[in-house]
């Protein structure tokens, strides 16, 4: 693994973490996109057995990890992430793509997905169709409570004392972390400020935008791809959409398999990431 720094068009500069792989015929590489207030270190268990076949990137998205915040004034608008994903697709990938997306991250890679269907060769969204419709929360209340959200964000911070209390928060919202993997997770994932630690990510993201999710938006985008699709859920996961709305957005998709991964949560790739790179490599072959 090694870790590059990638200016894009959108006047960022993006952290990409890479695995090279072996270069074989029809070279291939998987991109793979964390998901809300994570890292492309969420992968490495995963880009570590993916890697024994190909090319592979995780990439920090705009405001995570060791990638650029926005310079204020500016906000992290959704489309903003598809924008970076296609500079960086577009500057490191090779000719055949497998993209997988977790949660947030399965957002951003159907809607590239349905941007770009010529360039992908298969697709997989880790616990990543959506959340509720919330087309109807739009409006001038949602304006209001945005502008005051953003005013007060970055103040709000209160560093952790240390590592240990990083990782006890990581593990109060999975507790199916072990102690080797959140360790990791947490120095990777914290920097250092007066009177301890911060998480990486920008105190922004924890504020609702000011444009709702709308399903039907994002159907125009999962209706227009057309490689495989590979959608994968967790079995123990709390982040659940009803069976019957899961199954409506699945439809959308031309061509998709749904796996029920067992003995995992909301986070797949952390929880089985055996698992996961035997089901992309599926999907690559």
């Amino acid at each position: 693994m090694q870790s590059r720094k990638v200016p894009l068009a959108t006047g960022l500069t993006y952290n990409v973490l890479e695995w090279k792989g072996p270069a074989t015929p029809g070279d291939l590489t998987f991109v793979l996109v964390h998901g809300f207030a994570d890292l492309g270190a969420t992968w490495i268990e995963v880009a570590e057995r993916l890697a024994q076949r190909g090319h592979v990137i995780a990439p920090d998205l705009r405001g995570h990890g060791d990638s650029d915040w926005i310079a204020g004034g500016g906000y992290y608008y959704f489309m903003d992430y598809i924008a970076d994903l296609d500079d960086v697709i577009a500057q490191l990938a090779r000719p055949r793509v497998v993209l997988a997306g977790h949660s947030m991250g399965g957002s951003v890679s159907a809607y590239y997905a349905g941007m770009r269907p010529e360039r992908l060769t298969g697709l997989a969204l880790l616990e990543g169709i959506g959340v509720p419709d919330m087309g109807a929360l739009d409006g001038p209340s949602r304006t209001a409570d945005w502008i005051a959200a953003w005013k007060a964000a970055r103040g709000k911070v209160r560093p952790m004392p240390s590592i240990e209390e990083a990782i006890r928060r990581l593990r109060k919202h999975d507790d199916r972390l072990g102690d080797e993997q959140a360790r990791r997770i947490a120095e990777l994932g914290t920097r250092p400020t007066e009177g301890g630690l911060v998480w990486k990510h920008d105190p922004l993201h924890a504020t609702a935008g000011p444009h709702a999710f709308r399903l039907e938006v994002a159907i125009r985008y999962w209706q227009r791809v057309r490689c495989p699709v590979l959608i994968i859920d967790g079995a123990n996961s709390h982040f659940r959409l009803s069976d019957d709305e899961r199954a409506k957005r699945r439809a959308c998709f031309a061509s998709h398999r749904h796996v029920v991964v067992a003995d995992a949560g909301h986070a797949i790739p952390r929880h089985q990431p055996a698992r996961v790179a035997e089901l992309l490599l599926e999907l690559a072959a």
